[in-house]
C-alpha cells in the first residue's frame, strides 16, 4: 500500500552524477530586523559571509539542505529574507525545521524557485530522508512515531538507494552537558530505528552549534557549525565559543562512502 506521506513528500531529482556535492547549513537564527544580533553577531552578516564562501568554494552543487533555526523570531521577514538569499545561490535546497522556527510562517514565507519542502529527495544512488524532530513550545526534541515510520517507509521503499537522514536536534550526545540536555528525547529509539536498516550511511544534524563526526558501524554521524554564533565544546553549562561561522560539505558516492568537511568563514 502506498504511503500519502510520503507520496506528498518525495522529490526526484533526475540528474545522475556520478558523485552527489551538497552542502549543509544550519542554525542561522535570522532576525526581522537587519540591525538584530544574536550574542554580539549579526546573524545576516554572519549567514551572508557564509554563503558568499559555499558559491566561492564548493564548486559544483547539486543539493543545499537548511536543517533548522533558520529564523531566531519566527517572523515573516527572517523567511522572506532568508528565501531570498538561498534562491540566489541557485541550487536546489530542502529543508527542515528546528526549535526556534515557528513552522506555519516558515511553510508560507520560505519559499522560491530553488526552495522545495519535500522530505524524502531521491538522486543518483542515493535517497536524503529530513525528519522534523520539534515538539512545539519546547527547545529539545523528539522524533515521533509518525515520522519513524515515515523513515521506515521510504528506506524500505528503496532498499537499492544509500541513505542519508538529516534532523534537528543531535542523535549523539556532544559532550557539553548543558546542550545534551536539551537534545532529542528517546534518541535511543531512533537508533535503534536506524540500525534495522542497513542501507544507511549518514546522520546529520544542526542544533548544537558546534563540529561533531564520529563513525560507528559504519555510519557517519555528523553535526555542523551554525552560521552564525558557535557554543563551546565540551561544556558543562552554556558558553560561546570563539570559532568562526561555518557550514559542512558533502560528497556521497555511488559505493556508499561519504566525504565531508566543515568550511568556517575566515576573517569574520
Amino acid at each position: 500500500m502506498s504511503n500519502p506521506v510520503q507520496e506528498k513528500s518525495q522529490q526526484i531529482i533526475p540528474a545522475v552524477p556520478d558523485v552527489v556535492s551538497l552542502v549543509q547549513i544550519t542554525d542561522c537564527h535570522i532576525f526581522a530586523t537587519a540591525e538584530d544580533r544574536l550574542r554580539g553577531v549579526n546573524t545576516r552578516h554572519s549567514f551572508e559571509a557564509v554563503s558568499k564562501s559555499v558559491i566561492d568554494n564548493s564548486g559544483h552543487l547539486d543539493l543545499l539542505l537548511a536543517t533548522g533555526d533558520l529564523s531566531q523570531d519566527g517572523s515573516v521577514e527572517s523567511y522572506t529574507y532568508l528565501a531570498q538569499k538561498i534562491d540566489a545561490m541557485d541550487t536546489a535546497t530542502f529543508w527542515l525545521p528546528g526549535n526556534h522556527d515557528e513552522v506555519d510562517v516558515l511553510k508560507e514565507q520560505f519559499i522560491g524557485q530553488q526552495i522545495h519542502a519535500a522530505k524524502h529527495v531521491l538522486i543518483a544512488d542515493w535517497q536524503i530522508v529530513l525528519l522534523d524532530s520539534t515538539i512545539r513550545g519546547e527547545v529539545h526534541g523528539r522524533v515521533s512515531q509518525i515520522q519513524l515510520e515515515f523513515l521506515d517507509h521510504c528506506l524500505r521503499a528503496h532498499p537499492e538507494k544509500h541513505a542519508l537522514v538529516c534532523l534537528h536536534h543531535q542523535a549523539l550526545d556532544t559532550g557539553s552537558l548543558w546542550i545534551d540536555q536539551k537534545g532529542l528525547r528517546d534518541s535511543d529509539q531512533l537508533r535503534e530505528n536506524i540500525a534495522r536498516h542497513d542501507n544507511i550511511r549518514g546522520v546529520l544534524w544542526g542544533h548544537v552549534h558546534q563540529e561533531t563526526h564520529q563513525t560507528i558501524g559504519g555510519v557517519e554521524w555528523m553535526s555542523t557549525p551554525s552560521s552564525c554564533v558557535q557554543f563551546k565544546p565540551d561544556s558543562e553549562e552554556f558558553a560561546i565559543g570563539t570559532e568562526a561561522p561555518g557550514y559542512r560539505h558533502l560528497n556521497l558516492y555511488a559505493d556508499g562512502r561519504i566525504t565531508t568537511r566543515v568550511h568556517r568563514v575566515d576573517g569574520f
